[in-house]
């Protein structure tokens, strides 16, 4: 599985999961990794948030 993939099968899961509360979760997770200093881990997170929102408004974010 790519990388790519496999954070778009994050998103899923964290969908199924945690439903209407899904961006609340991710967020309490970014939270929380920041709060540990887990660079790595808020990119990762924030990489997830970005894929669930591609599933729930269709629209990708503009490129930076």
């Amino acid at each position: 599985m790519t990388p790519e993939r496999e954070l778009w099968a994050c998103a899923l899961l964290v969908e199924r999961q945690h439903g209407d509360d899904a961006p609340a979760f991710i967020a309490s997770r970014i939270g929380a990794l920041a709060l540990a200093g887990d660079a790595a881990g808020v990119e990762r997170w924030k990489a997830i948030a970005e894929k669930l929102s591609i599933l729930w408004t269709g629209e990708r974010p503009l490129p930076m």
